[in-house]
C-alpha cells in the first residue's frame, strides 16, 4: 500500500481492532492502578490499627501522619486526616471478610467509602459492591441507591411475579433481578391518593429520575402507548425497552391496593405487544404493575394461571402538604427574615 492508494477494508478492520486493543489496555491499566491503590489503603489502615493497639498511639498520630505524608506527596495525594481515618475504618470493616476483599479493588475509593461507611452489615455491603461492579454505578448513582435502600427493596423473597413459569430459566433469573419489589418515587412529591394520570404525567416530567430508579438498561419509548385490536384502541401507561433482557417492558400505574383484575388487563396488553409490536429477534414482553399497596398472597393466587410474564411491585411517594396547610406555614423567605430579627 503506497501513499496514493486509498486505504482498503483490511486496513480499516486492522485499525479498528488496534484501537480496541489500546482502549482495552488503558482500561486494564486504570483498573490495575485502582486495585493497587485500594490494596495500599487497606495496608495503611492495617498499620494504623496495629500501631495504635501495640504501641498505644492515640488520635493525634493520624493527624501527624497526614502532615508528614502531605508534605512528602502533596495536598492532593489523598492523605488527609479524614482519608487516613477512612483507611482505618476500611481495614476494620473488611479484615474479617476475605470474601468481600476480592471486590473492593474493582471499584473507586469514593464508592468504597460510601459502602463501608453507610452499610450496616456484610450482606448489604456485598450487595452494593457486586452491583456497582456489574452495572458500573458511579458515586452519585450508588449514593441514590443506598439512600433509597435499594438493598431492602430488591430482596428476592419480597418479589411477586410469575417469571419462573412464564419465561425460560435464563430470562426468568434476569427478569427477577431487574424488577424490584418496591420502587421509591419520592422525587414526584404527589399526594398518595393522586389520580393515576397525574402520577404518570409527573413521572414523564421526571423521566431521568424514574429511569435511575428503574435501574440499568431501561430505555423509555412512550407513555399512553397505543395498541390496536380490530377497530378498538388501547393505551399502555408506560412502555420501555430493556437492553439486557432484549424485551419490551410495559408498566401500568395504579393508585391504591393491587386488584386481581389488573393482571388480566396486563396479560391482554402483553399479548397485543407480542403479536403487533415485538420484533422477531426480541424476547417476550414483560409487564410490571405498580401499586401503592399489595397483598402478597392475593398476588400469588392471581398470577398462578396467568400466561404472560409479569410482576407486581409497590411504590412510595413523598406526599405534598395539603394546600391549606402549606399556606399556613411560613415561606423560606419569612423564616430567614425571622432568623435575622432574632440575631439582631
Amino acid at each position: 500500500m503506497n501513499d496514493n492508494t486509498p486505504f482498503d477494508q483490511s486496513y480499516k478492520s486492522f485499525i479498528k481492532d488496534l484501537k480496541q486493543k489500546i482502549y482495552g489496555t488503558k482500561t486494564k491499566a486504570i483498573l490495575s492502578a485502582n486495585r493497587l491503590m485500594i490494596e495500599l489503603y487497606f495496608e495503611i489502615g492495617r498499620e494504623i490499627v496495629a500501631k495504635q493497639e501495640t504501641l498505644g498511639w492515640g488520635k493525634s498520630v493520624v493527624e501527624q501522619m497526614s502532615r508528614d505524608l502531605v508534605s512528602e506527596f502533596g495536598e492532593k495525594s489523598g492523605y488527609s486526616t479524614q482519608n487516613l481515618w477512612y483507611m482505618r475504618q476500611f481495614y476494620n470493616t473488611y479484615k474479617d471478610s476475605p470474601n468481600l476483599q476480592q471486590f473492593v479493588g474493582e471499584i473507586p475509593w469514593g464508592s468504597n467509602i460510601l459502602i463501608f461507611s453507610k452499610c450496616k452489615d456484610e450482606q448489604e455491603r456485598e450487595y452494593y459492591l457486586k452491583n456497582t461492579i456489574a452495572f458500573g454505578w458511579n458515586r452519585n448513582v450508588l449514593m441514590h441507591h443506598i439512600k433509597t435502600d435499594l438493598f431492602r427493596r430488591d430482596d428476592r423473597k419480597d418479589k411477586s411475579n410469575n417469571f419462573e413459569v412464564a419465561l425460560p430459566s435464563h430470562l426468568s433469573e434476569l427478569a427477577t433481578d431487574i424488577v424490584k419489589s418496591e420502587y421509591n418515587l419520592e422525587f414526584l412529591e404527589v399526594a398518595k391518593d393522586a389520580h393515576e394520570r397525574h402520577v404518570e404525567n409527573t413521572l414523564i416530567e421526571n423521566i431521568k429520575h424514574f429511569l435511575l430508579e428503574l435501574g440499568y438498561g431501561f430505555s423509555f419509548i412512550d407513555n399512553q402507548y397505543k395498541v390496536s385490536l380490530g377497530e378498538n384502541e388501547y393505551f399502555i401507561d408506560l412502555l420501555f425497552f430493556h437492553r439486557k433482557l432484549n424485551a419490551l417492558v410495559a408498566i401500568e400505574l395504579k393508585v391504591g391496593k393491587f386488584r386481581p383484575e389488573y393482571a388480566g388487563k396486563m396479560n391482554f396488553y402483553l399479548n397485543l405487544l407480542n403479536d403487533t409490536v415485538r420484533m422477531p429477534h426480541e424476547n417476550p414482553a414483560i409487564g410490571i404493575i405498580l401499586c401503592t399497596d399489595k397483598d402478597g398472597l392475593e398476588v400469588e393466587y392471581t398470577l398462578q394461571n396467568v400466561m404472560q410474564p409479569m410482576g407486581v411491585s409497590t411504590y412510595t411517594v413523598k406526599e405534598k402538604l395539603p394546600e391549606e396547610l402549606a399556606k399556613a406555614l411560613p415561606t423560606k423567605e419569612e423564616l430567614e427574615a425571622k432568623l435575622k430579627e432574632g440575631n439582631q
